[in-house]
């Protein structure tokens, strides 16, 4: 059975909707916690007395959580346990906690991290993609008009699969930026894990359609994937595909349906069927 010293951050991930999402391990260590920092006190007050717990919170949100890491540091020097939690989710995951854990650490104090509900493996668990290709998470993109299409254009040229967070005030201004991207995949997720979970996949083009066909759609948190890009066609996919054609096909509708099937470019598969022929003697 683990040990759970005093004088330990305890990074605690909480239900990012479901209240039965909590883990017995997270449990277990907010009952020890001699205090529990937190982004909103009145929040995960009520969190807590689902579970029957009270314990002091302290505040720690992104406007004070330099300030109040060293009051932290200062509990953690007296041998206590502080656990830390966000409103919902992974702590120091596009939440605040971050900057907690790394003054904690520089001080030279232990973290022992509570894993749990996270709604960027939550999405990408029902997106259905390859691990083989990664993926990177980008959280929020920017706010104002202008720096989130910038920040999409970027998208194009990112192969890998994005996660992407959004809040509801925002997602139709990100659905019509998005919209640049064509028909590359997106996975929606709108209220992970609460009653009126919704899940979606579509081209990026038909993402502000899928917005405006329920009033209810544009409410909730959102968790997104942008699919991966679709790889380009290996070159000798071209040559392969016309070998085949050119058996049963005239030379110029071979090269066609070679480059229509391949992607290869046309010239390129005109100049290899000539050759072709010619090492026939045809």
């Amino acid at each position: 059975m683990q040990h759970y010293p005093e004088g330990t951050l305890y990074v605690v991930a909480t239900p990012i909707g479901n209240l039965a999402d909590i883990s017995l391990r997270a449990l277990h260590v907010l009952q020890l916690a001699h205090v529990i920092a937190c982004e909103d006190t009145r929040h995960t007050q009520g969190l807590l007395r689902q579970y029957g717990i009270e314990k002091p919170l302290i505040a720690v949100h992104e406007h004070n959580e330099a300030e109040a890491a060293v009051g932290i540091i200062g509990r953690l020097q007296r041998q206590e346990r502080v656990a830390y939690v966000s409103d919902a989710g992974t702590p120091a995951v596009s939440d605040p906690g971050a900057r907690l854990v790394a003054a904690v650490r520089s001080a030279g104090l232990a973290i022992m991290p509570m894993p749990g509900a996270s709604s960027v493996t939550t999405v990408l668990s029902a997106a259905g993609i390859s691990g083989d290709s990664g993926f990177i998470f980008v959280g929020f993109l920017p706010s104002k008009a202008g720096e989130r299409d910038q920040a999409v254009q970027l998208l194009l040229t990112e192969a890998r699969a994005v996660v992407i967070l959004e809040a509801p005030h925002r997602i139709e201004a990100l659905a019509a930026s998005m919209a640049a991207l064509g028909d590359r995949l997106i996975t929606i997720g709108r209220e992970l894990t609460k009653q009126f979970e919704e899940i979606a996949t579509l081209p990026c083009t038909d993402f502000t359609g899928w917005l405006a066909g329920s009033s209810q759609r544009t409410r909730g948190e959102f968790a997104l994937v942008l699919h991966p890009a679709p790889q380009a066609p290996v070159r000798d996919d071209g040559k392969r595909v016309l070998v085949l054609l050119l058996d049963h096909l005239p030379l110029k509708t071979a090269v066609k349906l070679a480059a229509d099937i391949s992607g290869a470019p046309r010239n390129e598969l005109y100049n290899t069927a000539l050759k072709l022929k010619q090492d026939k003697g045809e």
